[in-house]
């Protein structure tokens, strides 16, 4: 015969394991320092400013 089982603990159980994906996801991205952002702008920054001096022609 099957176990019995409390269905609001399932519930309950299955809706806070949905509640740690949600929490892993949002510290990848948004769980960055600030120095660490403000890093890659200044390295996008820097990557813009090299393709546009390489350019041939300004237009």
């Amino acid at each position: 015969m099957a176990e019995v089982i409390n269905l609001n603990k399932a519930r309950k159980a299955k809706a806070k394991e949905a509640g740690k994906a949600a929490a892993v996801e949002n510290r990848a991205r948004f769980g960055r320092a600030k120095a660490d952002k403000s890093l890659d702008k200044a390295r996008a920054k820097k990557l813009d400013r090299a393709l546009d001096q390489a350019k041939l022609h300004k237009d």
